[in-house]
């Protein structure tokens, strides 16, 4: 979320960065904002006059019943306080509900060397890693390996769950949780601790890791609980200092974590849907770094650094791009994906 101090003292900013981000809803948000911060401070400012007031009216009445003196006037005017305190504290509370909505739906800050774009398009590509394997024959994909050979089940798993979901089975849960196993080493060899957080967790721990008003129709939410599926074990990771505060001292901590990631949006329509990608459910490993601010940007190359050495492990060829600021997600202030080469 960001600090309503900032927007206070260089509205622009965060002006132009919208405009970067070519979102226009969300420039009318800040214009709202703005306005009713201004209005906020104004009453909040009456409010706290009014409350000084009546604290004054109460010990001077004190004062001269004790002295025996008359202080009919006093309580008549003390009188007509507390319904104008109560109308103000509405006003002032609606307020602040609705600038923490706004202050909670506007994006991060992007950083400079974000490119400035449209869409996937304008995405930019600033490393290519190894050499694309060439065939004497047209290679299979996944799915087409894979069914034959026992590996995966897309059918069952429809009539048992519906669409985008699947089983794995036999060597291929093997392999799954062999990467898996891997990649937790991984990390634990780079100074990471290991997690296994919670699959589900509350809305007020999923408002700090996620857009929640912008996405809160793409999460799986419990009947008639305040909890969430995890759409990563970020969102958990993330959530395990909640309300503390961390020593500098103590910073960085690392962090890697393990769970399943559910997610209800599964992509784009017509994009990736053959076989097992975009999906409902999947394993995935996370690493998560807890930082002083200033040191941000350099954790962000390290765990990027972290990620392509395990692609390079693997032997898979890659590509690291830039996402842009029309492709970039709400709360991301620069954004790399690493995308693997497929046959």
């Amino acid at each position: 979320m960001l600090d309503i101090n900032l927007i206070r003292q260089n509205p622009e900013i965060v002006r132009r960065d919208l405009e970067k981000r070519n979102d226009i809803e969300k420039i009318k948000l800040l214009e709202e904002v703005i306005e009713l911060d201004k209005l906020w401070r104004k009453e909040i400012t009456e409010l706290n006059e009014l409350r000084r007031e009546r604290n004054e009216l109460s010990e001077e009445i004190a004062k001269l019943k004790k002295e025996g003196k008359d202080v009919t006037e006093l309580l008549e005017k003390a009188k007509k306080l507390p319904e104008k305190i109560k109308e103000l504290e509405e006003r002032v509370e609606a307020k602040e509900k609705r600038i923490r909505e706004i202050l909670m739906t506007l994006p991060n800050i992007l950083h400079e060397s974000v490119p400035i774009g449209k869409d996937e398009n304008d995405n930019v590509v600033i490393k290519v890693w190894g050499e694309i394997p060439k065939f004497s024959f047209t290679p299979k994909d996944h799915q087409d390996l894979g069914l034959p050979l026992d590996l995966i089940d897309i059918e069952r798993a429809a009539k048992v769950a519906g669409a985008r979901f699947y089983y794995l089975k036999n060597a291929l849960v093997e392999l799954n949780w062999a990467l898996i196993k891997y990649g937790l080493d991984f990390l634990k060899k780079r100074g990471f601790k290991l997690f296994q957080p919670p699959y589900m967790i509350r809305r007020e721990a999923l408002e700090g890791a996620i857009a929640f008003q912008d996405f809160q129709d793409m999460i799986y939410k419990i009947e008639d609980e305040n909890l969430y599926l995890i759409g990563t074990a970020e969102h958990a990771l993330l959530a395990y200092h909640m309300n503390e505060i961390l020593d500098g001292k103590e910073l960085p901590l690392l962090y890697a974590g393990i769970s399943p990631c559910f997610r209800k949006e599964a992509g784009t329509h017509g994009k990736d849907t053959k076989g097992i990608f975009r999906v409902h459910q999947f394993e995935k490993v996370e690493q998560f770094v807890f930082c002083k601010p200033e040191e941000s940007w350099d954790w962000h190359e390290i765990l990027l650094k972290n990620a392509e050495e395990f692609f390079q492990s693997l032997g898979i060829p890659y590509r690291v791009v830039n996402i842009c600021s029309g492709d970039i997600g709400q709360i991301a202030a620069e954004k790399y994906d690493i995308e693997a080469w497929l046959p």
